[in-house]
Formats: C-alpha cells, sequence, structure tokens
C-alpha cells in the first residue's frame, strides 16, 4: 500500500494553496517530492493506498493534563462530555477560546490515565485543520490520517534532538525528547536553543553534562545558518531533508483526526490493518521475514508435488498389480478395462461352469428375500434376471419396509420401491 504524505500550509488553504507531499511505496524511502495545489496532488500508486497530512510542529501547542477519574478516553469514547472536560482543563493554558480550538489525545490514553500519568493533549486550530481537510477532500484525496511533525516521546537516540526549519530569513529550531514531562519546543535558531538541549541532558547536581553529544539535524535550506550558528560550539549537523521528516512523522503512532474529525471504527480497523500489510510486503526490516516466508513456499510446493507424485506412481503400482493378478488367473482376458468388474465376470462364469451357486443366482435372492419379508407376505408376481430379482404384488407399510431394507444391506443386497414392485439386487456387480 503506498502513502501520500503532505504538509498543511500554515495559513488557512484558498484557491492557489500549494501542498508539500512526499509520495512512498513502502513507507521508509520516497518515490517523489514535490510541490503542488491540491488539484493536481498525485494519487497513492497501489489500490488501498492512503493519504497522510502533517500539521506543522509551529502549528501545534502541547499540553500535559491530568484527566479526572471515571472519565472515558476509548477511541469510540470521543463525546462530547470528554471535549468539554479537556476545554475546562485547558481554558487557562490556552490564549484562544478553547471552544474554537481541535483536541487530540495522545496513542493509549486509557492506559496512561489508569495508571495516574498525565496525558498528552496536542492542541491547534480547529477551523484551520478542518478547511485545510475540507480542501483535500474536495480535490479528491481525502485524508486517513493527521500526524503531527514532532511529537512528545523518547527519541530514537534516547537524548534530547534538534532540528533546524525553515528559511533563512525565518529559521526555528525544534527540540525534542527533553524528558516526559517536556513537550515539544519551536525556538529561534541561536545558540540559546543547544545550551537549552544540553542541559537537559545534565545530571542532576553537576555544572556540565559528561557527554554533551546531540542529534542535530537541518533542513538544506538553512543547514549553512545551521552550522554557523550551532556549529561553532563543536557540534556537528547533518541534513534532515523534509520528505525524511515527513516519513518519519506517518510511521508515528499519533493520529489528531479525532472528536468531530474521527472516522469510524471500521475505517480505523481496516486502515490499520493496511498499513500493517503494507509494512509486511514493503518494509525493509520484514526483507528476511519475507525471504522466509517465499522460501517456506518454496519448499511446501516442492514438497507437496513430491509427495503426490509418490501417491501416482503407488497408486499405478497397485493398478498394474490388479492388471496382472486378472491376466494371469484368467489368460483369455487380453485387454483389460476394468480389471475388478472383469475378474467378477470371469469368477461368475467359471462358478456357472462348475454348477456352484453365486449370490446373484435366483435361489439366493429368493433366500434372502424369503429371510427377510415379514411373515404371510407373499409375491403375485416374480421377475428375474441375473443379478437382480423383482417381486409384484407385495404391499409394506413404512416400518416394515425400513425393516426390510435394513435386513437385506446386512445380507449383501440391496432393495427399492420401483413402480410398485420391490426391487432386489446385489451390491457388486459384474
Amino acid at each position: 500500500m503506498s502513502t501520500l504524505i503532505l504538509f498543511l500550509p500554515p495559513a488557512r488553504p484558498g484557491p492557489a494553496t500549494e501542498y508539500s507531499y512526499t509520495l512512498t511505496a513502502d513507507g521508509h524511502s520516497a518515490l517523489r517530492h514535490a510541490t503542488a495545489p491540491a488539484a493536481l496532488l498525485p494519487e497513492p500508486t497501489r489500490p488501498g493506498g492512503e493519504v497522510v497530512a502533517v500539521v506543522p510542529a509551529r502549528a501545534l501547542s502541547w499540553q500535559r493534563v491530568q484527566m479526572p477519574t471515571g472519565v472515558p478516553l476509548g477511541a469510540g469514547q470521543q463525546t462530547p462530555r470528554l471535549r468539554s472536560v479537556l476545554e475546562g482543563l485547558l481554558e487557562d493554558r490556552v490564549l484562544d477560546d478553547a471552544s474554537q480550538l481541535h483536541f487530540a489525545l495522545q496513542p493509549g490514553a486509557h492506559n496512561t490515565a489508569q495508571s495516574g500519568e498525565p496525558v498528552w493533549v496536542a492542541v491547534c486550530d480547529r477551523a484551520w485543520l478542518r478547511e485545510n481537510l475540507q480542501a483535500l477532500e474536495a480535490a479528491g484525496r481525502r485524508v486517513a490520517r493527521v500526524v503531527p511533525e514532532f511529537s512528545p516521546g523518547p527519541t530514537a537516540s534516547g537524548r534530547p534532538e534538534l532540528c533546524a526549519l525553515g528559511s533563512p530569513e525565518e529559521a526555528v529550531v525544534v527540540l525534542t525528547g527533553q524528558g516526559a514531562d517536556q513537550g515539544v519546543a519551536v525556538l529561534p535558531l541561536t545558540p540559546m536553543a543547544l545550551a537549552l538541549a544540553r542541559a537537559g541532558m545534565a545530571p542532576a547536581g553537576t555544572a556540565h553534562p559528561e557527554d554533551n553529544t546531540l542529534t542535530v539535524r537541518a533542513e538544506p535550506a538553512v543547514a549553512a545558518l545551521a552550522e554557523r550558528t550551532l556549529g561553532q560550539q563543536g557540534q556537528r549537523i547533518a541534513l534532515h531533508t523534509a520528505s525524511q521528516r515527513a516519513l518519519d512523522a506517518a510511521r508515528g503512532d499519533w493520529d489528531l483526526a479525532q472528536f468531530d474529525l474521527a472516522s469510524t471504527g471500521r475505517t480505523r480497523a481496516l486502515r490499520k490493518a493496511g498499513s500493517a500489510l503494507s509494512a509486511l510486503l514493503n518494509a525493509p526490516q520484514w526483507r528476511a521475514a519475507r525471504w522466509g516466508a517465499g522460501l517456506l513456499l518454496v519448499a511446501h510446493l516442492v514438497g507437496l508435488n513430491a509427495w503426490a507424485w509418490q501417491e501416482r506412481q503407488a497408486l499405478a503400482a497397485k493398478q498394474a498389480a490388479v492388471r496382472t493378478t486378472l491376466t494371469q488367473t484368467f489368460p483369455k482376458v487380453q485387454v483389460v478395462v476394468d480389471a475388478p468388474v472383469q475378474m467378477e465376470r470371469e469368477l461368475a462364469q467359471l462358478r456357472q461352469a462348475a454348477g456352484s451357486v453365486s449370490a446373484r443366482d435366483l435361489e439366493p435372492l429368493l433366500a434372502a428375500i424369503g429371510a427377510a419379508l415379514p411373515e404371510g407376505r407373499l409375491p403375485s408376481h416374480i421377475e428375474y434376471t441375473p443379478g437382480e430379482l423383482r417381486l409384484r404384488g407385495v404391499a409394506l407399510a413404512p416400518e416394515e419396509e425400513t425393516v426390510l431394507f435394513a435386513r437385506l444391506q446386512a445380507a449383501g443386497y440391496r432393495a427399492r420401491l420401483d413402480d410398485g414392485s420391490l426391487l432386489l439386487r446385489t451390491e457388486v456387480s459384474p
């Protein structure tokens, strides 16, 4: 499943609004990166592809709140009551009217609140977010997930990280990974940001950290400025493009499409299943598993074909043995069509020539029907052909028919009612 990842612009959308996007097939490498209006954005290249919108760091505010006990926080329980609770908790922390803001709870908020820990809440302008999503949907690019550009929590390095963004005229640095109580900080690109990050690494009670190695990245547009500003302190700067940042954001656990912007439970389940399948089929970390599954499938196919070949050989050997037995026992049989039937026919002829009686003769048939019929029930007419006996004028009750058929079947005969007469045959016919 391919993914179209696009950055939402900082201003409200208009006819000339353009979106910076990244198209990926596996979620880890970019196929294309460019900027285009909503109507000209590419579609995901595979069936079932999704569109992911990234909210810029400067458009989000991060708040950590202690939820009251007894308030449900599950994905299907984002009710107006929960929204009212969040408005009450955050109205003194935000500058705008809380009713005009959009809230999104951290992944696993229910478990976090149950353990007594505060919960992270992402806050942004609700009208701005809604208008952007509506503009994309009107252009045929319905957004499946809304993710933050950066989110609180530990970083990949386990230490604070800095990322320089923007343009040389409006360069900022985003600070993440400072600790459980610190969110995402957006600061001007100055040496103070690096000092703040290093201060977060210092052990308690010490003036200087023992190891001040930090992960600092910068977009190409501000890489030179970041090198001049932060490199003077011995800090190395690594390039980090917008495509890489978009891919990192899309792989995160956050989904800001909550409350009135939330998808249905079925849609979320299908999206998660599609993402898991896409990762399994395309992600580099699953390459060994894919090779293993392919080799296992090939081994099973080879094994099944070898087993089928052995079974065919065994069946052919048995058929050849039966044919050999027939031709050796009855040399006059030159052409073998159905060996069991032909052998039965030859045995019947031998019995007839020797004067012996077989189960298909009249006497055994009469003896079997005579032993099975109820007392006093005699036929008015009897017709015999080899292996078959027809009796007319025998009237039987339904329960008597059941008993009669069971007795005859136990004796090796098959009986049925046919056009008012009782028809008796042997189970095996030559």
